[in-house]
């Protein structure tokens, strides 16, 4: 019998072959990842140069502004490579993508049910609000979320490493992750599946209960408030974090569960780019266009009046 050799590398086959698509697809990934990084970092500048934003619902939004250019620099730098020169990635680097992709991801899951939880918080319970959201509750709560994001990815990422990758080296993607690694496998992968379904749907599963909850308790409240405009403008501070959520669930729930839906590379490849690389752009944009107080900063920025008189 002869031995099994597991790949040492790994191809990245998520696009066309044709040079004018690959041409058009880089232009496009490009100025999308350009426009991620100048979005979320023009929101981290505005937090943090305006004391008016400096309370815990914008220190989370700074800190989800930050992990959304993390998550994007995981993949996009790659998929950019790919496109100009080499596809191919060694296979220590494709388990180390994974393992990114699980960290920053799972971290926004739990970063975006601290900020749900803050807004119950803020709109529940608004005269114990500042003993509740503290400076180190919030911290704990972001650091918290890093620390549960870097077990989870352990926990998904470590079995991978027991896999042998002897049928194909060839991803039908344009990024090292989990349902594409394990389809690649010939040694038995139930285990990791096993492993990933009971983590992922116990962290997705708690943080999904907690925004709901959170929500549930937040909307009962703003309907027992007799103004109209109140109502409005507590509304108008939640829409932004569930439109954001909302689109975050929908795309990495179709990303990582859609092999049991549809086994379409087409799909798998667009729910792909919607979870890794569209959501961390959207991101920025729908709370500069549904919060008001980011909106009015940043049109005072493209005014060219300087954001320090605003800190004086």
């Amino acid at each position: 019998m002869e031995n099994q050799t597991s790949a040492t590398y790994f191809v990245l086959l998520g696009f066309s072959d044709n040079p004018l698509v690959q041409i058009f697809l880089f232009l496009m990934f490009l100025c999308i990842y350009a426009a991620t990084l100048m979005g979320n970092m023009v929101i981290l500048m505005v937090i943090r140069t305006n004391t008016h934003l400096h309370s815990p619902m914008y220190f989370f939004l700074s800190h989800l502004s930050f992990l959304d250019v993390c998550f994007s620099s995981v993949t996009v730098p790659r998929v950019l490579m790919s496109l100009c020169s080499s596809r191919t990635i060694s296979y220590y680097d494709c388990i180390a993508q994974t393992f990114f992709i699980f960290l920053t991801g799972c971290t926004e899951v739990f970063l975006l049910s601290a900020m749900a939880y803050d807004r119950y918080a803020a709109i529940c319970k608004p005269l114990y609000y500042a003993q509740i959201m503290n400076r180190e509750f919030c911290s704990g709560l972001v650091g918290g979320s890093w620390a549960k994001g870097f077990i989870y990815s352990l926990a998904n990422t470590l079995p991978l490493l027991k896999l042998t990758f002897c049928r194909s080296n060839v991803i039908r993607n344009f990024s090292c992750e989990f349902p594409s690694l394990v389809a690649l496998s010939c040694t038995d992968t139930f285990l990791n599946r096993v492993m990933f379904f009971m983590a992922a749907n116990t962290v997705g599963g708690f943080s999904f209960l907690v925004i709901v909850l959170s929500y549930i308790h937040t909307i009962r409240t703003v309907l027992k408030m007799h103004s109209a405009e109140a109502k409005r403008k507590t509304f108008s501070t939640c829409s932004s974090h569930l439109i954001v959520v909302v689109l975050y669930y929908t795309s990495s729930a179709f990303r990582y569960f859609s092999s049991s839906i549809a086994s379409s590379v087409i799909l798998d490849e667009l729910f792909s780019i919607q979870y890794s690389i569209a959501t961390s752009l959207l991101n920025p944009i729908i709370y500069s266009l549904k919060t008001r107080e980011v909106k009015e900063v940043i049109k005072k920025l493209l005014r060219h009046k300087p954001l320090m008189s605003h800190a004086m």
